[in-house]
């Protein structure tokens, strides 16, 4: 339990972040103080609900770093503005990212000319599909869709898409079947499952694989 709410209000930022490395909750005033700002910055910048996250982050970063944070400064504001500037940056790079790889994929190159009739047909097929899986990957949670391209795009086996995202090699491999879950399952407008255009890639049967 709290003792020194009182003295809370009237401490500086200086002196809440250094107590807050002994007391986590002296940095919830630094919050209270601040998160308005923060988030107003980053709402300006990308639509709310990002913003709400991002502004999640930029204080988790900076109570995590809260040991390294000067106390001679009396505020945390232009601190806090340094993590917030680092979320966004990386956050606009991931979507870039991201939206790059989805046009990527609405518009791989097919030659209907190349091939027998077979492949032709599989080609024309596969162009008109395109778009539509495109947008049901698009709309996959973030983490399914991460580990989904990994493997299906960039041809990572279960065990180094663990590695690339920090996560347990079974998280991995539910996230990519919940993916290819979603995927088959029929249209909001009633229309046919959404084939799984990134199958190409199989699936892994061992954790080694």
């Amino acid at each position: 339990m709290r003792r020194v709410q009182r003295d809370d209000r009237a401490a500086t930022d200086g002196e809440l972040v250094v107590a807050s490395v002994v007391d986590p909750q002296a940095f919830a005033t630094v919050f209270d103080r601040h998160v308005d700002a923060i988030f107003g910055y980053l709402a300006r910048r990308v639509p709310r609900a990002d913003a709400s996250d991002l502004t999640s982050e930029t204080f988790r970063l900076a109570f995590a770093a809260r040991a390294r944070f000067d106390p001679a400064h009396p505020s945390a504001r232009p601190w806090l503005y340094g993590f917030a500037v680092n979320v966004l940056r990386n956050h606009q790079r991931r979507t870039r990212r991201e939206a790059w790889a989805l046009r990527r994929l609405a518009s791989v190159p097919v030659d209907p000319e190349a091939g027998d009739e077979r492949s032709r047909d599989d080609a024309v097929d596969a162009a008109r599909r395109w778009p539509a899986v495109a947008v049901a990957i698009a709309a996959l949670p973030v983490d399914e869709r991460e580990a989904l391209l990994l493997h299906a795009w960039e041809e990572l086996s279960y065990a180094d898409i663990a590695l690339a995202t920090g996560v347990p090699i079974g998280t991995v491999r539910s996230r990519i079947s919940r993916a290819r879950n979603r995927l088959r399952e029929p249209s909001d407008d009633g229309g046919q499952p959404v084939e799984d255009s990134t199958h190409h890639v199989p699936e892994e049967a061992s954790d080694h694989g």
